[in-house]
């Protein structure tokens, strides 16, 4: 890019008053109000989720091997759960319906309380295929639903939100009880749930740790918790859209949730950082007569039952969640006219536990007179290079944006560097801030 003489007088005029705008600009933001603290999260006893399994299993050996929609298993799965949460004070219905022939159940079970019009819902299907008992998919989410449930209960939790739980029938022939329960609700109805969050395969015995990318306050809070537990997260694709969230999802719901891997295979980046074997399913029995109760990771499922209890306690009194944690460099960095070699603005990260986030964000603020020659990427302390912005935007000036970077192969701690060169001719600039946050 070449520039004319008026036009680099006219750009480093408008540097120098960005400049002056700079130094006049407000110092911080004032701090938000405070607002009082959710009651503090239980631990669930993986040995109570573990005890509904081994009943799950029971009823499967009892009948036919399997608990598949229209059979006597899945059947004595639901009065199962129903019992349970009867016991313990929930209001609960029985919703059926009609798939291939034979009539299938969802259970809901309603906690008193809470705000009616902002519902928060937590779910799992309750069905296994016809070829097993389903322990993994999906007695491992309905079970931890259904400890997580009893859990309010132990508390007499009195949440902000209306608190809400289901189990749907008919997953395995395309969420079949939830389309079914999402159809058939009111508009206004619909409109009252501020999320839904799913639980689908969440104790895979090559586990992994995967987060929904949905709606953003459920996926950090599901970050959160795990970046307190020191377990680095990835964002959940191989089950995208096939199973229960995605009914909610298409009516304009918020949804988010958790899933520990099914038949995709586990790769050596993530068996270094979550253990398991590589190269190997997270889950060999899935779909399979083998997906018994010898089929369970019990490590995963305990981390993901305590998560679940971490999101319902803490989105359902209504705190905000915080985003992850940021770090900033606000010193000038002159960025030399090419052919002038690239520049870079340091960030040192520390105590930030485990990996960095796969949505990593950046936001840049690059004064310059033609933002169409810069090449801006974030290095990571390993030395990985993630373009940011590769001489996009033609003639326009600045580069004020915000990226989002798959950065979850990282550890988060370190020295992170955004590094800026000027590919062409007669430019001025200078990076004037950058951020990154986890």
């Amino acid at each position: 890019m070449s520039l004319s003489v008026s036009r680099r007088l006219a750009a480093v005029t408008a540097i120098a008053v960005a400049g002056l705008f700079a130094s006049t600009a407000p110092a911080a933001l004032a701090a938000p109000t405070a607002v009082a603290a959710a009651p503090a999260p239980p631990d669930i006893p993986v040995a109570n989720v573990k005890a509904h399994l081994a009943q799950f299993q029971s009823i499967a050996t009892a009948n036919g091997g399997n608990r598949a929609h229209g059979r006597a298993g899945y059947k004595a799965s639901i009065d199962y759960v129903k019992a349970k949460l009867d016991a313990a004070g929930f209001t609960t219905t029985l919703q059926t319906f009609t798939s291939s022939g034979a009539t299938g159940y969802n259970l809901i079970a309603d906690w008193p309380g809470g705000d009616p019009n902002s519902v928060l819902m937590s779910g799992s299907h309750l069905d296994s295929v016809t070829a097993g008992p389903g322990i993994n998919d999906n007695g491992s989410g309905s079970a931890a639903v259904l400890e997580t449930a009893l859990a309010v209960s132990r508390a007499q939790l009195q949440p902000t939100k209306h608190l809400r739980f289901g189990w749907w029938g008919a997953e395995e022939l395309g969420m079949v009880g939830s389309k079914y329960y999402v159809n058939n609700l009111p508009s206004a109805e619909k409109a009252k749930i501020s999320g839904y969050l799913n639980f689908d395969m969440i104790g895979s015995p090559n586990p992994g740790y995967f987060v929904y990318d949905d709606d953003p306050t459920i996926e950090q809070t599901f970050k959160n918790y795990y970046a307190g537990i020191g377990i680095p997260t990835e964002i959940e694709t191989e089950g995208d859209g096939r199973s229960d969230h995605a009914p909610f999802k298409s009516a304009g719901i918020p949804v988010g949730g958790l899933f520990s891997g099914a038949d995709y295979t586990k790769t050596a980046a993530q068996a270094q950082k979550w253990g398991g074997t590589s190269g190997q399913a997270f889950d060999r029995c899935y779909h399979a007569s083998c997906d018994t109760s010898a089929n369970i990771n019990d490590t995963a499922l305990d981390r993901n039952a305590d998560a679940i209890a971490y999101a319902v306690w803490n989105l359902g009194a209504a705190t905000p969640v915080p985003p992850g944690q940021s770090f900033e460099n606000t010193a000038d960095v002159n960025i030399p006219d090419s052919p002038g070699a690239a520049v870079t603005s340091p960030i040192t990260v520390s105590g930030v536990t485990g990996n960095a986030p796969a949505t990593t964000k950046v936001d840049v603020n690059i004064v310059h007179t033609y933002r169409g020659d810069l090449v801006v990427d974030l290095v990571a302390p390993d030395g990985t290079v993630y373009n940011l912005h590769n001489r996009s935007g033609g003639s326009a000036d600045n580069l004020v944006q915000t990226y989002t970077v798959n950065a979850s192969g990282e550890v988060a701690n370190g020295v992170w560097k955004l590094q800026v060169k000027d590919a062409a001719a007669q430019d001025t600039g200078y990076i004037n801030s950058w951020k990154i946050t986890f």
